[in-house]
């Protein structure tokens, strides 16, 4: 008699829906196909559930975009109160910049949100900056002034056509074939791109060192003339 075995198979077992997943599955729907794409029912699909369900943990699409946010802002460098300013901001404009590389549909939302995570990225920079004896009117531009470069770079690098590298070389054969109609109509543009663009190495995100260089050099000249200021006046 030949005896009859039952195989039990299991099923997979699903990662359980919680909000920090939630918010960490978003980003990655926005960061593959932008900001525009995603909806609280394409969520719900990639999270497994119904899009009722995903309520419970997100009340709704503001909310995850605060939570979003948030979760970008996380991962950009935050300035220690006793490091030294210039290297600081630096390394902080550096990391955003980064940061926002990888999520650019960040940009447009950033400066609009007050997340715990971004207040406490400004409140860490500004401490940074007033122990460099930064006064607070002067935090304050050097801020603005950083940032706007910082995110104004991302918006214009992220709608380039550049690889990972930053390399422009996607669009190299369009300007060659351009060439002979620039240098007669458009005489700089063409030499631009024969003596800087088309050459071997160029990658536009090297632009930011040099500009980020500048800009700090601008607010360091600015530091010493209000601590000079201060003097004078005591």
């Amino acid at each position: 008699m030949t005896r009859s075995v039952t195989t039990k198979t299991t099923s997979p077992t699903r990662e359980p829906v919680t909000q920090e997943r939630a918010i960490r599955v978003a980003v990655a729907l926005a960061d593959a196909g932008g900001i525009a794409s995603l909806s609280m029912r394409k969520l719900a699909g990639e999270l497994g559930v119904e899009a009722m369900s995903l309520y419970y943990h997100v009340k709704n699409k503001d909310e995850l975009l605060d939570g979003m946010v948030g979760l970008v802002v996380s991962e950009m460098a935050v300035p220690a109160a006793d490091a030294e300013w210039k290297p600081a901001m630096r390394e902080r404009s550096e990391s955003a910049r980064s940061v926002l590389k990888r999520h650019p549909w960040a940009i447009s939302e950033i400066d609009a949100r007050n997340t715990p995570a971004t207040l406490h990225y400004l409140n860490a920079t500004i401490g940074c900056l007033v122990a460099a004896e930064f006064s607070i009117p002067l935090a304050a531009h050097t801020m603005s002034l950083v940032d706007s470069y910082v995110h104004g770079f991302a918006l214009q690098e992220s709608s380039l056509p550049l690889d990972e590298s930053g390399d422009i070389g996607a669009v190299t054969e369009n300007v060659l074939a351009q060439q002979e109609m620039m240098a007669g109509a458009n005489p700089h543009l063409a030499r631009m791109a024969t003596e800087l663009i088309l050459q071997p190495g160029y990658a536009y995100g090297n632009e930011f060192a040099f500009g980020l260089g500048i800009i700090l050099d601008g607010i360091e000249a600015s530091l010493v003339a209000e601590k000079a200021a201060e003097g004078r006046d005591r």
